[in-house]
């Protein structure tokens, strides 16, 4: 069902040195008329969707108290992600544990922007 997705952000450059470090991939920077946008990359194997962080002190702001969203972990194993978490300025709010062995694991964190992202693998 999930098509496409905005993480806010107030600084781009540390949300995008976040992502990158802790997710180790490569984002896209693109300035989009009013909007400051930063592009995860597009899943290799062509599952699931992609998302941007967004910047606009308007529209987009912040927050812990916002949507869930789950970022699949590349690694194929959640820990490898959430080892990284601390490191990029980020926090760890809830450990991993396993939602059920038909789906895996899951962990939630905290982005070095406030946001409460889920993190989500198979092992």
């Amino acid at each position: 069902m999930v098509g496409w997705f905005e993480i806010p952000v107030n600084d781009m450059e540390k949300a995008i040195d976040f992502y990158e470090k802790v997710f180790d991939i490569k984002m896209e920077r693109h300035l989009m008329g009013e909007l400051d946008m930063a592009w995860f990359p597009m899943v290799e194997d062509g599952q699931g969707a992609t998302g941007s962080l967004v910047k606009n002190p308007n529209f987009y702001i912040p927050s812990i108290d916002g949507p869930l969203l789950y970022l699949t972990a590349q690694s194929g194993d959640l820990s490898n992600e959430l080892a990284r978490v601390e490191p990029a300025g980020g926090k760890v709010v809830q450990d991993k544990k396993q939602i059920s062995e038909e789906y895996g694991y899951m962990a939630v964190i905290m982005d070095t922007e406030g946001n409460r992202v889920a993190l989500h693998s198979r092992k």
